[in-house]
């Protein structure tokens, strides 16, 4: 049987992460009886919370074996918080969630049903989504260039509420926005993604840490997919093939005012085009001296920790 772990970062949540702690230990708590999972763990990452949202969860622990709570320094956001819980975690299973009570505890078994059908990430999708329509729309819009971008059939590629076996997550990139993308990394390594519906929920405390400056981090986050696909471990045939573009063109006008100079006898000092050509050189080497540099980089791993934990309560 399966033993289960679920990851929830959380700023902020003080209204929020108690309530929803219990409705999690509901279902796991059902699971292990009807012995569909043998055990659980439920791991809060407090990202540097302003609020009461430690002690909240400290007093909860107090009596709640189940409960782990890892407190960062300061707000490191999502991607380090997820790295902070999969470094404790001990499931076969991850859940993670987002901790403003919008995902449902109650979507979990049809979670596991699709793992139990031999997938290794399943996506939940939002398909009444339960938010203002500036979120709805450029979200609409996003997964669907993502769709066509990566010929995934998902629906809500950005969903916190996610199942991913344990053995998925080395082959994830965890920084900044990445996060977003998990479905998209596992697929180019090719573990089986698949969705299931579920009930997405309003907001009952606490405010959305999610502004319209998220759709341009998006924007940028997908250009880093595309890169990282495309020249992850070649960044020199990027850097380097448009380096000899420009090059290539610098020197040719170099060759032809050479010509002009030598053969016909002009002037070509005070040329527009010479200064051009001589940028152009330069320009192309700087982007090859660029890729070469890139090449190196690329052997230096990501796995250095760039958070800070404050206290682990396990």
């Amino acid at each position: 049987m399966l033993n289960i772990s679920v990851v929830i970062p959380v700023y902020n949540e003080e209204g929020n992460v108690k309530e929803l702690f219990y409705e999690l230990k509901d279902v796991f708590s059902k699971l292990v009886l009807s012995k569909k999972i043998s055990n659980y763990e439920i791991i809060f990452i407090n990202d540097g919370s302003k609020d009461n949202t430690q002690n909240v969860l400290e007093s909860i622990k107090k009596q709640e074996r189940k409960l782990k709570v890892i407190e960062l320094r300061t707000n490191f956001g999502k991607a380090e918080a997820y790295k902070a819980g999969f470094s404790i975690c001990s499931g076969d299973l991850i859940f993670t969630m987002d901790g403003d009570l919008q995902d449902n505890p109650q979507n979990i078994p049809d979670f596991l049903e699709k793992i139990n059908k031999g997938y290794d990430v399943v996506i939940g999708w939002k398909y009444d989504r339960k938010d203002p329509y500036h979120k709805k729309i450029p979200s609409k819009i996003f997964n669907f260039i993502l769709r066509k971008y990566t010929k995934l059939s998902l629906h809500d590629f950005d969903n916190g509420y996610r199942c991913i076996r344990k053995s998925v997550l080395p082959y994830l990139e965890l920084y900044e926005g990445l996060y977003r993308y998990i479905p998209i990394f596992a697929h180019s390594k090719g573990f089986k993604i698949t969705e299931v519906k579920v009930n997405h929920r309003k907001r009952k405390s606490g405010k959305s840490k999610y502004g319209f400056s998220r759709l341009f981090k998006g924007f940028f986050d997908l250009i880093t997919i595309r890169f990282l696909f495309s020249y992850n471990k070649r960044p020199l045939h990027f850097f380097g093939g448009i380096g000899t573009l420009f090059f290539s063109l610098g020197f040719i006008f170099s060759l032809y005012l050479s010509y002009l100079r030598l053969f016909l006898n002009k002037t070509i000092g005070n040329r527009p085009l010479l200064t051009f050509s001589v940028l152009l050189m330069i320009l192309g080497l700087q982007l090859i001296l660029f890729g070469l540099l890139g090449e190196m980089i690329a052997h230096i791993s990501r796995k250095e920790k760039t958070y800070s934990i404050r206290k682990i309560l396990k």
